[in-house]
C-alpha cells in the first residue's frame, strides 16, 4: 500500500542535528495520520507521500520548515513563589504568553533557578536548528473513519481521549501549570 491521504503510517526513525550529533534515537516509532492533519512536519509528510513500505531515507529539515527560529521575547522571568515546588531545571509548564488570554497557551521550559527567579522559555527545544531525519517506513495502512474524524491516530502509539479540563492562572504574568 502507497502512502496517502488518510493512511495511517509508521516510520522508524533517528532525528540528528545537521552535525549528525545524536538528538533523539527513535527506540518508539513515530505513527502518524497522513495526509495533512499537522501530525509530523509537512516536509516528513512530503518525502514519504506516494512511497511504501520499506522506503528508506535521510532527509534535512531546516528551521523554518521545522520549529522555527529562536525568538528571545519567549523567554521570560518569573517570581519563584509563583511557581510549584519541588522544581527543577527541565521542568515544563503549560502557560499564557504575558498573561494575554487572547493567545492560545503554550509550553515553558524552566531553563534556569536563582535565588528568587525562574527563568522559563517558551521556544521548542529544537526551535532554530536544522534537523536530519534518518526515516524508514516499517507500516502502511488505511486510517478508520474515527481516526480520520479526529485527525490523528488512535491506539498504540497513537492518541488516547481523556480529561483535559486544566486551567492556569489568570494575571499579567505567564499563567502557568505544571505538564504532566
Amino acid at each position: 500500500m502507497k502512502i496517502a491521504k488518510n493512511t495511517v503510517v509508521t516510520v522508524n526513525y533517528k532525528l540528528s542535528d545537521a552535525q549528525d550529533n545524536l538528538i533523539e534515537d527513535g527506540r518508539q516509532p513515530m505513527v502518524y495520520l497522513h495526509g495533512g492533519y499537522e501530525n509530523t512536519l509537512p516536509k516528513i509528510e512530503e518525502e514519504l507521500d506516494g512511497k511504501e513500505v520499506g522506503y528508506a531515507s535521510i532527509i534535512q529539515i531546516e528551521p523554518e520548515d521545522a520549529f522555527g527560529d529562536y525568538d528571545a521575547s519567549l523567554v521570560k522571568v518569573e517570581a519563584r513563589n509563583r511557581l510549584p515546588e519541588p522544581l527543577e531545571v527541565g521542568m515544563q509548564f503549560e502557560g499564557m504568553p504575558d498573561g494575554d488570554s487572547g493567545e492560545e497557551a503554550m509550553i515553558f521550559t524552566v531553563t534556569d533557578i536563582a535565588d528568587d527567579k525562574v527563568v522559563l522559555d517558551g521556544n521548542h527545544p529544537l526551535a532554530g536548528m536544522a534537523l536530519r531525519f534518518s526515516l524508514n517506513v516499517t507500516d502502511v495502512r488505511e486510517a478508520t473513519d474515527e481516526e480520520i474524524a479526529h485527525g490523528h491516530v488512535h491506539g498504540a502509539h497513537g492518541h488516547h481521549h481523556g480529561d483535559e479540563d486544566d486551567e492556569g492562572e489568570e494575571g499579567d504574568h505567564v499563567a502557568i501549570h505544571p505538564i504532566h
